[in-house]
């Protein structure tokens, strides 16, 4: 096997890539060269252990899952954490490395304070204890993707600890009404992301990209206070969207900016913990989702038919919708942690600690000036948003986690006489339903908050009835240009302002069904809304329902008299 190699291109410090080794590469420690035998296996057991999650296993109730997770979030800045390199995820491949990114003999790494202090707004927004004095450690492991041969990270004495994180989950037989929970944050410490290993499975080759080498990154370390992967899911999706509004990470799952550790175990409760597993590098809280639950219902199948749990890390093979082994850890790793001999320990200052004035400014980080930056936060966004528009918390909270439509309800709001509520309803309900139905983000809706507010007036100042309406959004959703009230023009959805053409309609309605009134005068209230329909389908859904009913409802009670 070939020693990795990165070979520099040129006098403009651009690095090429390179071949690292001929033989079958699927990732850091996974299973080579797997059979189309073994992924038949592995598919089928998938299968069955997603449909036993559907229904109760044997002895499910004896269980009790344990969840932790590690997360690492790439923070938001223009530099790498000791590097003077420029971060951009669609660079070109190995051209935003410096020499000690690519750990050429006599660089030094300098820490970036952009990257310090998005590490103390996360942990103060995350209600962390703030350390004063924090120290950088060495991590040492081979991969071909770190070229220094090990990580500088936190692990003796991290930047923030000791810290919770509040996150809402559905509960209830329709899973519609929100309960609170809270996951404990073990700590919050800074470190620099890997290389990137590029897989050609076709030529069994691998290339190296060292693009997000030396990449600050923020881990969060909680405690293993999950039980489930909706749990976790629900967890980092509020982390995500705090890390979003504070503008410390991107945050971004599907360009690797946040990307989760599974650890998970099952026991018999008042029993001790069992063996864990780790699941790793999960790019997507869909995927983290059904990782961990299917790697519950693994575990616990594999125990109940008498087999045993492997301390051991695995990844989620998405098309299958299975975990499948990466490498085991009986023989524990050795990372050889050691102090950072080219980093002094990391001072922060509060207000009353504030070093003398002739200090250089840009070695100071204060703390309490932090704090006082810090945005509003998703839960106290979710808390305004009932408050002002009197709306529930289950509608807040889909506003805020649904990507882009809490902007799309308020650009509603501002263009819309509607109430509130009226415009919630149909942006939770039918805009997202449609949105859900063709698999659709918000910002490739076909119709635009502009177009959706003008429906809404027209449907407030009851131009149009809330069936014509639906017929008026479907046309919108065509995506074909034409305004609502042109729409309702052409199609003549105007609802009926002859009052006195009304009422014999619902005349001659009740003279040509007398079994319905024979049926309503027999206790049965529900029958009107037979005459109700006969009367609409008359008016070509023109007349307003409720108009209607009122009509109905009074001469029927004069008959009756």
């Amino acid at each position: 096997m070939a020693a990795p190699m990165l070979r520099c291109g040129g006098p403009g410090r651009r690095w090429a890539l390179t071949w690292v080794d001929g033989g079958s590469c699927h990732g850091r420690g996974s299973r080579t060269g797997p059979t189309s035998i073994w992924m038949r296996r592995q598919s089928s057991v998938a299968q069955q252990l997603l449909h036993t999650a559907q229904k109760p296993m044997k002895g499910e109730h004896k269980w009790a899952a344990v969840v932790g997770l590690e997360i690492h979030a790439q923070i938001s800045s223009n530099s790498k954490l000791f590097s003077g390199s420029s971060v951009s995820f669609a660079a070109p491949p190995n051209s935003l490395v410096s020499f000690f990114d690519a750990s050429l003999p006599g660089t030094l790494p300098v820490l970036n304070r952009r990257c310090v202090e998005a590490a103390v707004m996360t942990g103060l927004a995350l209600n962390c204890r703030i350390n004063k004095k924090s120290l950088f450690d060495r991590k040492h492991y081979f991969y071909a993707d770190l070229p220094a041969g090990y990580q500088i990270t936190q692990q003796r004495l991290p930047i923030a600890t000791n810290g919770n994180l509040t996150y809402g989950v559905y509960v209830g037989k329709r899973q519609s009404q929100l309960a609170s929970k809270m996951v404990r944050i073990k700590q919050i410490q800074l470190e620099q992301d890997s290389g990137k290993s590029l897989h050609d499975d076709l030529r069994s080759q691998t290339l190296i990209d060292l693009n997000r080498a030396g990449v600050g990154l923020l881990e969060v370390v909680l405690e293993p206070d999950l039980s489930c992967g909706e749990e976790a899911a629900m967890a980092v999706r509020e982390l995500q969207l705090i890390l979003q509004a504070l503008g410390t990470s991107q945050a971004i799952m599907a360009e690797g900016q946040l990307r989760v550790d599974a650890n998970i175990s099952v026991h018999h409760p008042g029993e001790p913990l069992g063996i864990r597993t780790e699941v790793k590098n999960l790019n997507s809280i869909r995927f983290l989702a059904r990782a961990i639950d299917y790697e519950i219902q693994r575990q616990i199948s594999e125990l109940e038919n008498g087999g045993e749990i492997l301390n051991e890390t695995r990844s989620f093979d998405c098309k299958l919708g299975c975990t499948v082994p990466m490498r085991d850890k009986e023989g524990k790793q050795d990372y050889r942690f050691m102090p950072e001999p080219n980093l002094p320990p990391l001072v922060l200052y509060d207000t009353e600690s504030l070093p003398p004035e002739s200090a250089d400014p840009q070695q100071v980080v204060n703390i309490d000036q932090i704090r006082a930056m810090l945005p509003e936060l998703p839960s106290v966004t979710r808390q305004r948003l009932v408050q002002q528009y009197g709306m529930l918390p289950e509608h807040s909270f889909t506003l805020l986690n649904e990507v882009g439509l809490l902007e799309f309800f308020q650009n509603v709001m501002k263009e819309t006489r509607a109430e509130p509520k009226m415009v919630a309803s149909w942006v939770l309900n039918v805009l997202l339903g449609y949105l859900k139905h063709q698999n659709l983000a918000v910002c490739e809706s076909p119709v635009t908050p502009s177009a959706l507010a003008e429906l809404l007036n027209l449907l407030d100042s009851k131009a149009i009835s809330s069936s014509a309406a639906k017929q008026v959004f479907d046309e919108l959703w065509k995506g074909e240009g034409k305004a609502a009230a042109q729409i309702v023009a052409e199609q003549q959805l105007e609802l009926m302002q002859d009052q006195e053409a009304l009422e014999q309609l619902c005349h001659a309605t009740i003279e040509g069904h007398p079994q319905v009134v024979v049926d309503m005068k027999k206790g049965n209230p529900r029958a009107i809304n037979k005459l109700i329909g006969v009367v609409r389908r008359a008016t070509l859904n023109r007349a307003d329902p409720t108009m209607i009913k009122e009509i109905l409802e009074k001469k029927l009670s004069l008959s009756s008299s």
